[in-house]
């Protein structure tokens, strides 16, 4: 019997946003080096589904800060919170 049991939703959140902070630092790195990027759309993509990954990397890496189409992010990250604390998903 487990003492302990992690909610199977709080995983897949946490793999997710992982996900999403890897985007925006890859993202980062080959723009500073002059690669093949990342489009803008799917970074919003995976900010929408990862919204804590993506406000991190966007604040560690001072990556697409100054973008207002990527003022979304902070508003995905209020809408997940509030839809997590309204339906008491974790």
């Amino acid at each position: 019997m487990n003492m302990f049991q992690v909610p199977p939703l709080l995983i897949v959140l946490a793999v997710v946003n992982v996900i999403s902070l890897m985007f925006f630092g890859v993202d980062k790195l080959r723009s500073m080096r002059g690669g093949w990027r990342i489009s803008e759309a799917l970074l919003l993509l995976v900010a929408f589904f990862g919204p804590f990954g993506a406000t991190a990397g966007m604040l560690l890496f001072r990556h697409k800060t100054r973008k207002p189409t990527f003022l979304l992010v902070p508003i995905f990250l209020f809408t997940q919170l509030f839809l997590i604390m309204y339906f008491r998903l974790l």
